[in-house]
């Protein structure tokens, strides 16, 4: 069973996020701040990580560069998301070393077909 780290501040995505995942056969991990998530995927060692990118304290892209800088995390594929699409452009996440973005909302269809392209292609 893959295991999938969800770090989102908002607590109805988490839940939405999750319900879906479990629905479909993945183990979940949550995080509410960007801080607590680098210590679960520490802890945990997800098959993916699903990040926010608008966070208080510590935003995604900080969250991202760490993972990246990390040699226990740099190979855990990070999904980006993000209500706010004039914040994350996909190809400054994946130069920051994102597998790809999910801009919100999103079908419940488009985030199960996102999860599982970014887990295969890990494979």
């Amino acid at each position: 069973m893959k295991k999938i780290l969800i770090i989102d501040d908002e607590p109805q995505i988490v839940l939405l996020a999750s319900n879906r995942l479990q629905a479909n056969g993945y183990a979940v991990v949550t995080a509410s701040s960007g801080k607590q998530g680098l210590k679960k995927a520490k802890k945990e060692m997800p098959d993916l990580i699903l990040l926010d990118q608008v966070m208080p304290e510590m935003d995604g892209g900080e969250v991202l560069d760490h993972f990246k800088k990390d040699p226990l995390l740099m190979h855990i594929p990070v999904l980006m998301f993000t209500a706010d699409v004039k914040k994350v452009k996909v190809g400054e996440a994946q130069k920051r070393g994102a597998a790809d973005c999910l801009f919100k909302p999103f079908s419940p269809k488009t985030f199960l077909e996102k999860v599982k392209e970014v887990l295969n292609k890990k494979s």
